[in-house]
């Protein structure tokens, strides 16, 4: 059972990797995007991310494990920042820097959380650290220097979820890969020994 929700949880965290790295090349290379249209896509980014860490927190609470609470946590998070950017689409630029890296950052604090609680069950937690330490660092950047200016900004922004991103997808993969080594040693041990 436990072996379904890893699987389940796996899954979740690499849409949200997928859903991280297409923020990031939008970002990237539709320099010229306006205000609006950052603030509509970063909202629904964090719709997306918010509500792939919920189900996987729901589903490990389904399947009776203890290790749910970060990624509830973390998605409500997600899911409260996006309808945040949604109602609000007037934002200033300054307002929206500082929503993304305060988002960085608690998603970052809850990914370390997550992997610590992962970290004997599942051997590519690692990567789920470093998503986190390095989802922390740029809240923390972000937020010490809004000023720096917008087309910098935007290029931190789109390199940050493009290797957030990919972290989180190896890291899905590493987690995804726990399921088959389970399989292989339960079935070792299922055998006759003759």
């Amino acid at each position: 059972m436990l072996e379904r929700a890893i699987s389940r949880s796996s899954v979740y965290l690499g849409v949200a990797g997928v859903a991280s790295i297409a923020f990031g090349a939008i970002t990237l290379f539709w320099p010229g995007i306006s205000l609006v249209a950052l603030t509509a896509l970063f909202g629904a980014f964090t719709l997306v991310y918010g509500a792939f860490a919920l189900a996987s927190g729901l589903n490990l609470l389904a399947h009776r494990s203890t290790d749910w609470v970060p990624y509830v946590l973390g998605g409500l998070a997600g899911v409260v920042v996006g309808v945040v950017t949604f109602f609000a689409p007037g934002l200033t630029d300054l307002t929206l820097i500082y929503l993304i890296a305060a988002w960085a950052i608690i998603v970052g604090v809850f990914e370390i959380i997550a992997s610590l609680d992962l970290r004997d069950v599942v051997k590519g937690a690692g990567w789920l650290t470093a998503s986190g330490v390095l989802s922390i660092a740029f809240g923390v950047l972000v937020a010490a220097r809004p000023g720096t200016g917008a087309l910098a900004i935007l290029w931190l922004i789109g390199a940050y979820a493009i290797l957030g991103g990919a972290t989180r997808l190896y890291a899905a993969y590493r987690i995804h890969g726990v399921e088959s080594d389970v399989k292989r040693a339960v079935a070792t041990t299922m055998q006759p020994q003759s």
